[in-house]
């Protein structure tokens, strides 16, 4: 596709709102995406040292 201008672009034919909303969107579940998983790590990376230093925990 060809714009004339940045305007036009960011405009996309009338859809540009939908567009860029669905981009953001996507943009901003990958971020809470990983930012949950690095939470689980974490949480499971504190469970495992605890555990390892008091086995009678896991019993």
């Amino acid at each position: 596709m060809n714009w004339g201008s940045w305007q036009a672009f960011w405009h996309m034919g009338g859809y540009g709102l939908y567009v860029w909303s669905a981009y953001g969107v996507t943009a901003l579940m990958m971020v809470a995406e990983v930012l949950r998983v690095r939470a689980r790590l974490r949480r499971a990376a504190e469970a495992a040292r605890a555990l390892a230093l008091n086995p009678e925990m896991g019993e």
